[in-house]
């Protein structure tokens, strides 16, 4: 419809949990009056996979769809299965309507974009306009999901494997390795550590280390027919190697105690018994390899991808954060058309530079940054030292415009340069300092993760 210049679909954040509201408004702008029936605010969650197979020498396209949502709300005027002369004046002018809806408490997966699968969540907006086209707009929006908490039991417990092997020679006794794997918990957030702890003896003529890897699993099934179709998909997510252990000798490994920590990268969570066409599961594989590049006692252990991160009082302070996947797996490598916003050649130029393409919708995941080791000490230090200051070395600072709040906090006193002299000493600390405010002088961050340290 010509008559409307501005057609957009707001909502009030980008990303969900389940359980929460949905809320956001609808803007439409129009140069003249214009007869509409009503206007249609719709929420919607669909899976759909379509899978690519051979059957009796045919190549054949199997689709699927699963809707995961389907609520739909009338902001203006009237639903077309009303009369049909139903029809009111919108005025012309900039409108605003607003809509809400509420996304159900229950385990519902997470949003994902792959080549042979997607699930997607969005709200639509339909112009229902009599006798022409209704324009339509759609805004997506990430859902994290499922509800999976690094504190339940079942995660909590270590898991222990352990194997050995001899190596012979023409029927001669070679050597032994033998390697023992506890895995502390189950469970782990993108950007947490993976806790593992080994115990590897060589008693061979060679070195060897232990290799750590993880593997995504990506399952997709279509339920038509007599059997259906299933293809699996398998990428890994991570590898590490130990420092080696060399010949005729035994070395323990802690993950926690390496200087390069085993963490997981941003992939999209574990996902098993909550969608009919896709499943999502992790293994983690830990070996033993040689010199030669030769991998023996292997071992498997389930690790499954929450979106709620461990927590415990001696554990580190962390930021929960939303990223992209990585690239290397499925749910990151792969970006659909209708998301990308290229450049259009229009004919009138021989070259046409090459630019970025513009990215219109990716689906975001959970990921923990954790603080670094020693900052919470340091920054008690830093509000110990504020707090003791005598009112006048305060007012000293804030009369000479002491603005840089965090990097001067950080920041010994120094002497000016070139004079050599020390600087000059604060005032002794009163045995009872009046109440102040410290905003003035203390970061609120650094007040609140040393509250948290003390």
């Amino acid at each position: 419809m010509d008559y409307i210049t501005s057609f957009d679909i707001r909502l009030e954040k980008d990303v969900y949990y389940p359980g929460e509201p949905i809320t956001g408004c609808v803007l439409v702008e129009n140069s003249e009056n214009i007869k509409i029936r009503g206007i249609r605010v719709l929420m919607r969650g669909k899976a759909h996979v379509n899978l690519k197979v051979m059957k009796s020498g045919e190549r054949k396209t199997l689709r699927d769809d699963q809707y995961l949502l389907d609520e739909k709300i009338l902001i203006w005027g009237k639903d077309k299965h009303d009369e049909a002369d139903a029809t009111q004046i919108l005025p012309r002018g900039m409108h605003q309507f607003n809509f809400a809806f509420q996304l159900p408490q229950c385990q519902m997966p997470c949003s994902l974009e792959t080549k042979l699968g997607t699930i997607r969540y969005y709200v639509k907006v339909i112009i229902d306009i009599p006798y022409a086209s209704s324009p339509q707009g759609i805004k997506y929006f990430s859902l994290i999901a499922p509800h999976i908490d690094c504190m339940e039991e079942k995660y909590l417990a270590s898991l222990c494997g352990q194997d050995h092997k001899v190596r012979c020679f023409r029927c001669c006794q070679r050597g032994m390795i033998a390697v023992r794997v506890i895995l502390e918990r189950t469970a782990y957030c993108c950007g947490e550590s993976i806790r593992l702890k080994a115990h590897i003896e060589n008693r061979q003529d060679f070195t060897m280390c232990l290799n750590v890897r993880l593997f995504q699993n990506v399952e997709y099934r279509i339920d038509k027919g007599v059997l259906g179709e299933v293809k699996t998909t398998t990428s890994t997510v991570l590898e590490y190697k130990s420092p080696t252990v060399s010949e005729n000798t035994q070395a323990k490994f802690d993950s926690s105690m390496e200087q390069h920590p085993i963490r997981i990268p941003c992939v999209p969570p574990t996902m098993i018994g909550v969608c009919r066409l896709v499943q999502i599961y992790y293994v983690l594989k830990v070996s033993v390899e040689d010199e030669r590049k030769n991998e023996s006692l292997e071992m498997e252990f389930p690790l499954t991808i929450a979106t709620i991160p461990y927590r415990s009082p001696q554990a580190q302070l962390y930021t929960i954060t939303h990223d992209f996947c990585v690239d290397y797996v499925e749910g990151g490598k792969y970006i659909s058309p209708e998301f990308r916003l290229g450049q259009v050649y229009d004919g009138n130029g021989d070259v046409i530079e090459e630019e970025e393409d513009v990215i219109l919708y990716r689906p975001v995941y959970v990921k923990v940054i954790e603080k670094p080791k020693g900052l919470g000490k340091i920054t008690k230090e830093i509000l110990d030292s504020r707090l003791s200051e005598s009112p006048a070395s305060i007012r000293r600072g804030l009369k000479f415009g002491d603005s840089q709040k965090s990097v001067n906090a950080l920041l010994p006193p120094t002497s000016e340069p070139g004079n050599g002299k020390n600087p000059v000493p604060s005032l002794p600390p009163l045995q009872s300092p009046p109440q102040r405010k410290v905003d003035d002088k203390i970061p609120y961050n650094l007040i609140e993760s040393s509250k948290m340290d003390m």
